[in-house]
């Protein structure tokens, strides 16, 4: 099944970048310029993805450390220490998914669409 999966996902990205691999145009300024861009926006979204990311990471890893410490020091109250934690734990993760939200913003919804798609 594994084997099936990244055969899978193997092809798909094969397919998707063949299209700009083999993008022409008439104008080949509008063509570099186009693809700069398009370079530029994927630079920005990861960038971006690794700079979101890294905040709640470390924020993550406090909160265990907090809460570890909390338990080590009173077991009776691990449960509510436990609970607290998670909820605390997946609103720090929300602030990584509204970077991704963005860098996809980014690589998606984009002003030169119309130029990119004339190269397809």
């Amino acid at each position: 099944m594994k084997k099936k999966l990244v055969f899978l996902f193997t092809a798909l990205a094969v397919m998707a970048t063949s299209a700009v691999a083999m993008a022409q145009t008439t104008d080949p300024a509008v063509a570099a310029s186009a693809l700069d861009t398009i370079g530029k926006i994927a630079l920005a979204a990861g960038l971006g993805m690794g700079l979101a990311t890294l905040g709640p990471g470390l924020a993550q890893g406090f909160a265990i450390n907090g809460a570890l410490q909390g338990i080590a020091r009173n077991p009776e109250a691990a449960g509510t220490i436990r609970t607290n934690m998670i909820i605390g734990l997946a609103l720090i993760e929300s602030l990584a998914i509204y970077g991704l939200v963005v860098a996809l913003i980014l690589l998606y919804a984009f002003p030169l669409s119309s130029v990119i798609t004339g190269l397809f």
